[in-house]
């Protein structure tokens, strides 16, 4: 297959006028509330909720009766009035460190909190952002030792005469 020059200059041309797409590009840039920390975890933002973008990391190492440290960062205030985050853990999980937090508009905040673990498992900081009325509700993961999570029993297993084991649940 033969091309002409014509042909070739066009392309050329075509190929001059692309956009050229750099690395600095496609990276969030420093102060928008979108620069992902080393070691930090960004939490899905709801395609309906609050807009807010929440990062985190938890220590690796968390052991009973002993303070974690959870270090979270917000983003992505666009209401003129700014946001809020509110902190609640589940049970066998104590907070400190932080209830409620004003989200300032523009600015990227970043807060520590302690949770201190009364047994094994996994357990939640819970993390509802809130601005331009909506809310969103984030959960943040706090692992202790290498126990799987612990799943409530719905039925007994009950032997069937082939030898197949059944969990017979009640109705409700």
């Amino acid at each position: 297959m033969k091309f002409s020059n014509r042909c070739g200059a066009a392309l050329l041309a075509l190929a001059v006028m692309a956009p050229v797409v750099t690395l600095a590009d496609v990276l969030p840039k420093a102060g928008d509330g979108a620069t992902l920390q080393r070691g930090m975890t960004r939490a899905v933002k709801k395609p309906n909720g609050s807009g807010v973008d929440v990062q985190y990391s938890v220590d690796d190492s968390v052991k009973i009766g002993q303070a974690a440290t959870v270090v979270i960062q917000f983003g992505g205030i666009s209401d003129p009035a700014g946001g809020s985050a509110r902190f609640t853990a589940d049970a066998g999980l104590t907070l400190a460190g932080a209830d409620e937090l004003r989200l300032p508009a523009g600015q990227s905040t970043t807060v520590t909190v302690r949770a201190t673990p009364d047994s094994e498992g996994v357990a939640y900081i819970n993390v509802f952002t809130t601005q331009n009325g909506l809310t969103s509700a984030t959960s943040i993961p706090v692992r202790v030792g290498t126990a799987a999570p612990k799943l409530r029993s719905a039925g007994e297993v009950q032997k069937q005469s082939s030898g197949d084991a059944v969990i017979s649940m009640p109705a409700r």
